[in-house]
This record gives structure tokens, C-alpha cells and sequence, in this order.
């Protein structure tokens, strides 16, 4: 069950020619004043074209951006005109799988998942509340509340460029909000649920998401809080929607994915690495701002890879040795692949090694998930 993901602040990207006074800035609407900040954003990106792609490519428009990258939402992407194209990119499915995934690790976590027609039914629904629906609306509005940074960092997404209007925007988060808590709502029924609680899980999933982007709570800024509730949306909430759905909650899965959700933290800050600029001038505490690059990079590692082998250690204990050691050979290749790719640059590598190591963490994450159905 998505929840969230990326934040929000404003900024003074440039000065109009005629400096207004106070009284008539505090009496302009907020859409004028968005309208006037878009139109300056482009206006900037367009003065200052040549400069930005000379001194920072990943930062010029992707004017020979790949159109996979734009369908997928992520870095690369082509500069698009087409609405559906421009929402799809902004619920960013490339973040979808590791939502469909944890249903998958819920689903067999409760070991009372069957090969039946109503059964997968059941699971590819709850997958399209968790991936399309939920993180769609939590990569929406972050995208949104992140406007004014995502200026700075990533002047050709789709908000800040003005490819989407304000209005066309807010409507998509609407959307997907409501579709997500009725499929939720949906599932209880069809479940037989006496106490809604996958809906209840949607509802405290949608409200985690805002209160990371939007402030005045802003997770965000807190490189630890707000990596931490990322690393949950994305592991515990999916993990127990599927179990709910199938079978039963209990504390011992809540306390374990919740440990998990540490080693989700560290792929959080993954992604905080190409954000320092916008982060620092925004006066947002990721951990690359607050401790530096060097230091972020072994928290990092640290968080994954001590997080599972502290699981597998726990497996071992409960009495589950060959899940444990599967753990850990899993955990291997991604030290591996930290060493390659993650500690050398975390900037230049952080798709190489995303693509190259999260495949063995969610693959681990279906081997603990086994080994608590038994």
C-alpha cells in the first residue's frame, strides 16, 4: 500500500521586471501566484538553456529523452504533450512493483493464499490499490508539494516545466485517492472482513503520504523520520495488506516488517543523493546535507545490509536455518553490488545499482514472508 514518496518548499526562482508592493503581493490569489512562478520557471530554463547543459546535463531537458523512461516517470525522460502520458509520468510506475511485491510477500506470509480463480482476483486488485491507485496518488502529490525544488533539481519534470496545470494536477490526486480507498473499501467485503481493515490500512497509508510531502509536518525534512516512513509505506503497508486480505495480522509480522522498513530506509536515501542541491537550498535535512555525502553512503549500506542479516538472524533463532542462510546468500550479491556501483558514486550509479541489488532484497523479503507462513 503505497504511501510515500519525495517533498515540497517554495522558492524565489527569479524577480518580476516591476517590484510590487507587500500589500498587493499578500492580496494576489494563490493561482495567479503559482501561474506567475510556472511562467517564470520556463521563462528561466529557456534564458539559461545553454548554460544548464553545459555545466549540468542531467539537468538540461531531456529534449532526446527516451520515451520509456518518460512513460516509467523516471530520470531521461522525453519532453511529452500528450496529458495521459504527462499524468502517467507523474504517478511514476517504475515505484510500483516494490507495492505489488510486498502484496505478494503478505499474501504468502498468510498462508492461506490458494491458486484459485477468486484468489488471484483478490490479489491483483489489491496490487492495483497498492501500485496505480495509492503510490500514484503519493508520487502525485509529492510531485506536487515539490514544485519549487523539483525547479531547481529537475526543471523539465512535468509540474515545474508547465505541462500540467495546476488544476489538471490536484484533480489526479482526487482521483486516485478515492479509487484507492473504495478498491480498499472493496476488499473488505469480498473478504468478509467484521472490521474494515484494509480500508483503515489505505486511509492511514494516504494520510502518512501526505503528511511526508505537505507541510506543516513535512517528514521530509527530517532525513530519518521521513526515510523511515517511506521505507514502511513501501515494505510493511503492502506486506500487511496482503496478509489481511488472506488470513490474519499479527504483532509478531507487524514488529518484523516494521524492522524490515529500516533496510527500506536505506533505499530511500538512495535517492536523496541526486536531490542534495535543491535539498540544501530548500534547508531540508536529508542525511547527504546533514552529514555528507561520504557518511550518508555508509548509513546507507549499513541500513540494508544490517537489517538483513539481523532478520536472518532472527529466522535462525525461530528455528528456520535454511531460510536464514538463503537470506544471507541474497545478501551477498548486494554487498557486491554496493561496492561496484553505490560507494564509488552514488549520483553517476544510483539506477546501475538499484536495477543490479533491490532484485535480491524483495527477493529476500519473499523468503522471510515464507518462512513466517510455516
Amino acid at each position: 500500500m503505497a504511501s510515500v514518496l519525495n517533498t515540497a518548499s517554495s522558492i524565489r526562482l527569479s524577480r518580476p521586471n516591476t517590484i510590487r508592493s507587500q500589500s498587493q503581493q499578500a492580496m494576489a490569489p494563490l493561482s495567479v501566484s503559482f501561474a506567475r512562478r510556472r511562467l517564470m520557471v520556463r521563462a528561466a530554463e529557456t534564458d539559461t538553456n545553454e548554460a544548464v547543459q553545459s555545466q549540468a546535463p542531467d539537468k538540461a531537458p531531456a529534449k532526446n529523452g527516451s520515451n520509456f523512461n518518460q512513460l516509467l516517470g523516471i530520470k531521461g525522460a522525453a519532453l511529452e504533450t500528450n496529458k495521459w502520458k504527462i499524468r502517467l509520468q507523474l504517478t511514476k510506475p517504475v515505484t510500483w512493483p516494490p507495492l505489488v511485491w510486498g502484496v505478494v510477500c503478505g499474501a504468502a506470509a498468510s498462508g492461506n493464499f490458494h491458486w484459485t480463480f477468486e484468489d488471484v482476483a483478490k490479489s491483483i486488485v489489491c496490487m492495483i490499490m497498492s501500485g496505480p491507485c495509492l503510490t500514484g496518488y503519493t508520487q502525485t502529490i509529492n510531485d506536487w508539494y515539490d514544485r519549487d525544488i523539483d525547479a531547481i533539481n529537475e526543471p523539465y519534470r512535468p509540474i515545474p516545466s508547465g505541462a500540467i496545470s495546476e488544476s489538471e494536477v490536484i484533480s489526479q490526486i482526487w482521483v486516485l485517492l478515492l479509487a484507492g480507498l473504495g478498491l480498499a473499501g472493496l476488499l473488505d467485503v469480498w473478504a468478509g472482513h467484521d472490521f474494515p481493515t484494509l480500508f483503515y490500512l489505505a486511509l492511514g497509508g494516504s494520510l502518512l503520504s501526505y503528511i511526508y510531502s505537505a507541510p506543516p509536518l513535512k517528514l521530509k525534512q527530517n532525513g530519518w523520520i521521513g526515510n523511515f516512513a517511506l521505507g514502511a509505506s513501501y515494505i510493511s503497508l503492502p506486506w500487511w495488506a496482503g496478509q489481511a486480505l488472506f488470513g490474519t495480522l499479527t504483532p509478531d509480522i507487524i514488529v518484523l516488517t516494521l524492522l524490515y522498513s529500516i533496510a527500506g530506509l536505506g533505499i530511500a536515501i538512495v535517492n536523496d543523493f541526486k536531490s542534495v542541491e535543491g535539498d540544501r537550498a530548500m534547508g531540508l535535512q536529508s542525511l547527504p546535507v546533514a552529514f555528507g555525502a561520504e557518511t550518508a553512503k555508509w548509513i546507507c549500506v549499513g541500513a540494508i545490509d544490517i537489517t538483513q542479516i539481523s532478520v536472518a538472524g532472527y529466522l535462525l533463532g525461530a528455528g528456520k536455518p535454511y531460510y536464514a542462510l538463503a537470506l544471507l546468500a541474497l545478501i551477498i550479491p548486494q554487498v557486491v553490488f554496493q561496492f561496484q556501483y553505490f560507494l564509488k558514486d552514488p549520483v553517476k550509479y544510483d539506477v546501475k545499482y538499484q536495477a543490479s541489488a533491490q532484485p535480491f532484497l524483495v527477493l529476500g523479503l519473499l523468503v522471510t514472508a515464507l518462512a513466517t507462513s510455516h
